[in-house]
């Protein structure tokens, strides 16, 4: 039965292996159904409900791409997005919740018609090999950078003076001193879990987080589940259907606003799921190109569940749904097809009776498996020409602007930009889709009226 829905023989997996990838991923991402509640419910939003909605949106999410494009790949409220929806959408441009999750529909129904249109395959289609090795390789410092963030083995200090000259505030970021419980614990996790890869150990990545979860606690970082307040499944009600579409049209920001804040989320989304599409199902043979470059139905079909998600996710109270770039971790340990995301969105649905035992995994067990997916990814560089200097160029700025501006919108915008730029100089802009162009005038507009904003 299983055989004949996922294809698993002709996938070169199996159930088990499906099966240690859905936990990997699981484990990997479970964090956001605690983190995401308590970033939105600084709008106002019922904490419970966003709590319920959340795991809702994840199981609803992940079982459509599971089933529908058969790829082994989880989605979630995206981090990143959820706090522009409380820092600018409802803080800085002083909307209401209700309007940001009606701006948040509208961004779903948006993408769906872009992909139903085959605007998105049309536009894949259009970025170079090259630049789709640079989004890859992008994404695994992207995924590295998480890592060490989550992990906090980095600390920012602010230099006011270098050599004796005043150069103004700056932040400088450097390697933190191994004296506290939670950073011991994950550099403990990242040298188990690094042997285990070295010993190609298979499920590495899953025995590292639970042995880590293990040490941590007489270390005092992982704590003992406690079940004493705990409700099973909160009532979503506060939330569900709680869209104000009407109030976008008197919004006080302004209609111009209202339009650019939706474009906004639009891109985000669409280039987010691209970028996390192109950099692990390449790499890992999941999206493979056919002789004339096109990509596989099943990338489409992908795409297309990605864009119902966040609709879905707006109608039952939380922000974009995305695909979630740490499904790489299961994909990692060898989840090719949509079984893995079957066994993660079973993993969200037990969550809703055990959340308080999957709230022990510490990010310090975490990070140490996104630190080392970067190794894998990082690979893809040495297929891009750097003698090439118009091809260096944008690969260049593609790679280094998603970690340093910790954005893979960001990092696929300017490599566009400079792809773009870089044709146009050499007088070869024929080379160039007009998709190219198309997308990179939206970007220079967006960047424009970010900046007057």
């Amino acid at each position: 039965m299983l055989e004949k829905i996922f294809k698993l023989k002709e996938n070169n997996t199996t159930i088990v292996t499906e099966l240690i990838a859905g936990l990997t991923t699981f484990i990997s991402i479970s964090y956001i159904i605690f983190i995401n509640p308590k970033i939105l419910s600084q709008t106002g939003m019922d904490y419970n409900s966003i709590y319920s909605a959340t795991i809702l949106s994840s199981i609803i999410g992940t079982l459509i791409i599971g089933l529908v494009a058969n790829v082994p790949y989880v989605q979630s409220a995206g981090l990143g997005i959820n706090a522009l929806f409380t820092y600018t959408i409802c803080g800085s441009l002083g909307f209401t919740w209700q309007q940001a999750l009606a701006m948040v529909f509208i961004c779903g129904i948006i993408n769906i018609l872009v992909t139903a249109t085959s605007i998105r395959k049309k536009l894949i289609k259009a970025i170079p090999p090259f630049l789709q090795d640079a989004i890859t390789v992008g994404i695994g410092l992207f995924i590295t950078y998480t890592g060490f963030r989550n992990a906090n083995l980095l600390q920012f200090s602010v230099e006011n003076v270098a050599n004796g000259i005043s150069t103004g505030s700056s932040t400088i970021p450097s390697l933190v001193t191994f004296n506290q419980p939670a950073i011991i614990l994950a550099l403990i996790g990242l040298i188990i879990t690094s042997i285990l890869v070295l010993k190609k150990v298979k499920s590495a990545y899953l025995i590292g987080i639970i042995l880590t979860t293990l040490i941590g606690i007489p270390l005092g970082v992982t704590s003992l589940p406690d079940f004493s307040n705990y409700t099973i499944l909160p009532s979503i009600e506060p939330t569900l259907l709680k869209l104000d579409l009407s109030g976008l049209l008197t919004a006080k920001a302004g209609i111009v606003t209202v339009f650019m804040t939706i474009f906004t989320l639009c891109i985000s989304d669409i280039f987010d799921s691209i970028g996390t599409f192109i950099g692990t199902g390449k790499k890992s043979g999941i999206f493979q190109v056919d002789e004339n470059g096109n990509m596989p139905v099943k990338l489409e079909k992908a795409l297309f569940a990605d864009s119902i998600a966040t609709s879905i996710g707006a109608l039952l109270g939380t922000s974009n749904v995305a695909t979630y770039v740490e499904s790489s971790a299961g994909i990692e340990v060898g989840g090719r097809t949509g079984l893995t995301a079957i066994f993660s969105a079973m993993c969200f649905a037990i969550s809703l009776f055990v959340a308080p035992i999957v709230a022990c995994v510490p990010m310090a067990a975490i990070a140490p498996v996104l630190i080392l997916i970067g190794v894998s990814m990082i690979g893809s560089v040495k297929t891009i020409d750097w003698d090439d200097i118009s091809i260096a160029l944008p690969a260049f700025f593609t790679i280094v602007i998603m970690p340093f501006a910790y954005s893979i919108t960001a990092g696929i915008e300017i490599g566009f930009l400079f792809y773009a730029i870089s044709n146009i100089i050499n007088k070869k802009y024929k080379n160039v889709s007009i998709i190219i162009y198309i997308f990179s005038l939206l970007f220079i507009i967006d960047f424009i009226y970010s900046a007057l904003a």
